[in-house]
């Protein structure tokens, strides 16, 4: 499954892959909104936002790729490894 995660803290970039990783999912981590993010985005299988630490420009556009993608969104306040574990846990099971 191939996951992108927007939003979430610089320093936590390395942790995020790493369970993604342990769920065998490929993930593409964005924190900071680039010029292309929409390009970069791809067409995933989940796009997961998370809320509190992300911009509100960063989130419509994560949302408009997610939806010309029919991928399914998951918006998560916390961006912290439990709130990603539980997330991918909960797609897993689907």
């Amino acid at each position: 499954m191939s996951v992108v995660i927007v939003g979430g803290h610089d320093r936590m970039v390395s942790q995020y892959k790493k369970i993604c990783k342990e769920h065998k999912c490929k993930a593409k981590v964005f924190t900071q909104m680039s010029a292309n993010l929409s390009s970069q985005i791809g067409s995933p299988d989940l796009v997961i936002l998370f809320t509190n630490t992300v911009s509100h420009k960063m989130a419509r556009c994560a949302v408009v790729e997610a939806e010309r993608a029919n991928a399914n969104i998951i918006r998560c306040h916390t961006s912290s490894q439990a709130a990603l574990n539980e997330i991918l846990d909960k797609a897993a099971a689907v």
